[in-house]
């Protein structure tokens, strides 16, 4: 059967109404690429150019999700596919949902007994700057509770930094997170389908894996396949036990820290994982030779209802 009657007629959902939209075109493009060179017939679509309902209009068949962050990432544009009974990528609703709110990933991750780093949660509408206390010694991390690509982050070293740091992170979402720093070492570790694939030690320039370091610099080193020894075993059986708990399905990226101490944190998880030129998933995928059009297909089968 050729992939053209295997797959139907595919949607390949990028941009969206998102913080990161520009990041999810540079995603959704080479995946598109890739897709129409192994034969699939799919086409680009753009929610926030036109409404949702369009795809079944276009015949739409199934659609591949490369949407990051809000209404993309969050549970909301895969109620909507529920509801028009289109095949999607990725998670369901509910894991959707949890994966992009940091804060209550990390309540059930701490509840499993997978290492999180300590926080204190702050909502827009009851912080008082004047009363504010700051439950964590210095330094701390302050970023948005439900957002992703380090936007809105920020690290506080002084007292008087924190006021500043925290309205930023409010600039971006109306719930942040505001958690120990750890000092260490960066690692990744995807998961595709329930099975772990390798881990990727990140090296950014000083330690700032910041937004022009995740997406543009080639100053970044990835270390792919990656052995931690015998924490190793550890470390996967805490990644898996985190996509399952929070009900992913579909590819994922989790993200770690080892400090000096060797102690390990999980810091989040990514559900619809970047899948650029600078992106993990494709990076550690190869490292066992599945290259980008297989990984894109691999997706691509994984598309349903009722997740």
């Amino acid at each position: 059967m050729s992939n053209k009657n295997k797959y139907g007629k595919v949607a390949i959902l990028m941009g969206g109404n998102t913080t990161e939209r520009e990041v999810s075109f540079m995603s959704g493009k080479a995946i598109l690429a890739s897709l129409i060179k192994s034969g699939v017939d799919a086409f680009a679509f753009d929610p926030a150019e036109e409404p949702l309902e369009n795809l079944k209009k276009h015949g739409c068949d199934r659609a591949l999700i490369i949407i990051h962050g809000k209404n993309g990432e969050d549970g909301k544009l895969q109620g909507a596919l529920e509801y028009l009974q289109i095949p999607y990528t990725g998670s369901g609703v509910m894991a959707s949902a949890i994966g992009m709110d940091k804060y209550r990933t990390k309540m059930i991750w701490s509840s499993l007994g997978i290492p999180v780093a300590k926080s204190q949660f702050l909502e827009k509408a009851n912080y008082n700057s004047d009363a504010f206390k700051l439950d964590l010694p210095l330094p701390v991390i302050v970023k948005p509770a439900d957002d992703g690509s380090t936007l809105g982050f920020s690290k506080v070293y002084k007292p008087e930094e924190l006021t500043q740091a925290i309205n930023y992170a409010f600039e971006k979402s109306n719930k942040i997170l505001i958690e120990e720093m750890i000092i260490g070492d960066e690692f990744t570790i995807t998961i595709v389908d329930g099975k772990i694939y390798p881990i990727i030690k990140i090296e950014a320039p000083q330690g700032e894996y910041d937004f022009e370091h995740k997406y543009y610099s080639d100053e970044t080193k990835y270390l792919c396949n990656y052995d931690l020894g015998a924490i190793q075993p550890q470390i996967e059986a805490f990644a898996l036990l985190g996509y399952h708990g929070i009900g992913a399905s579909g590819v994922a990226r989790s993200d770690f820290m080892i400090n000096h101490a060797g102690q390990v944190y999980f810091l989040e998880i990514n559900t619809i994982p970047g899948m650029t030129g600078h992106s993990l998933v494709p990076q550690s995928l190869a490292t066992v030779g599945i290259d980008f059009d297989k990984l894109c297909l691999m997706i691509l089968d994984g598309a349903g209802l009722g997740k």
